[in-house]
């Protein structure tokens, strides 16, 4: 049987946050909250907690997106430019992930061999204190089963992953109840992957400032 936490969103209990770090630093799978849709949170740099993710989603071929605490944490696994740092600085933490070239500190399970990560810092305490205990890194793809819909409430996520995951942090619905856009800058241009609460043109006009 799960074990399931209620967790206040603007004051998470600490012991419980600990509880969930220490089961992140050991392989296991955490669901958590996040600003647009519930988490499946694992450690990013164990490629066997990685793989967990894929099983527990039954995911193939996708690879996974990471959540970062600060644009430091970014820098060590990913290559940031000037237009990915505009981005960030103005978006985040927000619902904005950026899709960048990789280093090779990343495990081939998160990346696919694609050679490509996408980053978001969240807008949310919990999301962020469990990030902050895995040096700044979490695992942060939705908690859902590959192609069906990302859960918004922890019923969702039980129906869906029942007890493939170890912990599960109950902060009530998600803020947003829908997942963040997404923008590709590994090639010679913005290109958006995902349609979510930040428009096109909001990016393209932060990437275009001071050409």
């Amino acid at each position: 049987m799960v074990k399931i936490y209620r967790i206040d969103p603007e004051n998470p209990d600490k012991k419980v946050i600990s509880e969930a770090i220490g089961i992140l630093r050991n392989r296991g799978l955490v669901v958590y909250p996040t600003d647009t849709v519930y988490g499946l949170g694992a450690n990013p740099l164990d490629a066997e907690a990685v793989r967990k993710v894929y099983w527990a989603k039954r995911r193939v071929g996708k690879p996974l997106p990471i959540l970062v605490s600060s644009i430091d944490a970014v820098k060590r696994i990913a290559y940031v430019d000037e237009a990915a740092l505009r981005l960030m600085e103005r978006f985040w933490p927000g619902p904005l992930t950026i899709v960048l070239r990789a280093k090779d500190v990343i495990p081939k399970e998160v990346t696919l061999g694609t050679g490509k990560v996408g980053v978001r810092m969240p807008n949310h305490k919990v999301a962020l204190m469990l990030a902050e205990g895995l040096n700044g890194l979490i695992i942060g793809t939705s908690a859902n089963i590959s192609g069906k819909p990302s859960p918004k409430t922890i019923e969702e996520v039980i129906e869906q992953l029942g007890d493939r995951v170890d912990l599960i942090l109950d902060a009530g619905p998600a803020r947003m109840g829908i997942p963040s856009t997404v923008v590709d800058l590994t090639g010679n241009r913005l290109r958006i992957i995902r349609e979510g609460p930040i428009s096109y043109n909001e990016l393209l006009s932060v990437v275009n400032e001071g050409y």
